[in-house]
Order: structure tokens, then C-alpha cells, then sequence
């Protein structure tokens, strides 16, 4: 099973579009996914399900749950001020140590409105990732300038980023 996260709480989000867009890849190879999306995080998880209170907040559990089931993941990161999301850097540190994502292999798409396709988060999420013992998967696939390719009925609007995307998604099937 591949869990897809969208990596932000953004309601709406262009990383939950490009994470519906992933799923209908992984279903053209037939390969089962689920989505995780951080939108579905509790407002107050940093405060009661973090450091003191791991474990004991159901909500986050359940998200969790679907990052530790996975065999393989899919970070879908939006560049937030030069790096990622914090909310997807406050949902890791919530994940068991060691262990949790510990031993698998990820994928990452890193999204941005400008013209580096996220590469600073995909570098910062690769080096948490190497600390927790997660594989990542050299085709770190960037999608600069998205806001004029994604469509607003979720379509993705750009041959080459749908062929990034499909080479990513059937290494990491492979993988």
C-alpha cells in the first residue's frame, strides 16, 4: 500500500489536487494507495498529541496509523517561505521514534506559484527523511509555476509535469 500525503492543512489545497492526480497514476498501474491529508489534521495536534501526549489523541492516531501502514509514501510538498510546510514537519516529529516511516521508501513532489518547484523543501524533507531511516527515491520531481497548469476542475495542464509524475509513480512501484 502507497499513502500519498498532501503535505499541508490548507483547505483546498494544490497539494491534495496534485496527491488526487498521483492516485489516478497509481490506479493506471494498478496499484493500491490511500491519501493522508494533513488537512484532516486536529487543529490543536502540536499541543495534544506531540512529545508528552504521543498516543493519546485519536484523531492524529488515525493519520498516523496511515503513515506507519504504508509501504511506501508519497510526499506531495508545497514550498511554504523558502522550505516546507510546517504542519508537515510537526506531523513527522508526532510519528513514533524510531520507527514510523523508519525502513520505507518515498517519493516527493515538491509544488510552487514560482520557479524552483520547491526544491529547498524536497532538500530539507530529503534530510529529515535520511535521519529517520526513510529511502527516497533520487527522481525528486519539481513543479514550478503550477498555479498556470493546474486546472480549476483538479486537471493537470502540462504534458511534461503528467510524464515527471508517471516515471516517479512507476519507479516507485518498482522500487
Amino acid at each position: 500500500m502507497i499513502t500519498i500525503v498532501a503535505g499541508t492543512n490548507r483547505p483546498g489545497s494544490r497539494a491534495r489536487r496534485i496527491a488526487n492526480i498521483y492516485a489516478t497514476l497509481l490506479d493506471e498501474l494498478d496499484t493500491p494507495y490511500q491519501i493522508l491529508d494533513l488537512a484532516d489534521l486536529p487543529a490543536d495536534f502540536t499541543t495534544s498529541a506531540l512529545y508528552g501526549n504521543m498516543g493519546k489523541h485519536e484523531a492524529f492516531n488515525k493519520l498516523a496509523q496511515q503513515a506507519e501502514a504504508a509501504d511506501k509514501l508519497v510526499f506531495i510538498v508545497p514550498e511554504y517561505n523558502c522550505s516546507m510546510p510546517g504542519v508537515l514537519k510537526a506531523f513527522i516529529d508526532g510519528l513514533p521514534y524510531p520507527g514510523g516511516i523508519r525502513g520505507k521508501t518515498a517519493a516527493l513532489v515538491g509544488l510552487s506559484a514560482g520557479t524552483q518547484g520547491g526544491i529547498l523543501a524536497l532538500s530539507h524533507l530529503t534530510d529529515i527523511l535520511f535521519y529517520l531511516g526513510t529511502t527516497v527515491l533520487p527522481s525528486r520531481v519539481r513543479l514550478p509555476g503550477l498555479d498556470q497548469y493546474l486546472l480549476s476542475n483538479g486537471e493537470l495542464d502540462n504534458s511534461l509535469y503528467l510524464q515527471l509524475l508517471k516515471e516517479q509513480a512507476m519507479q516507485l512501484v518498482t522500487a
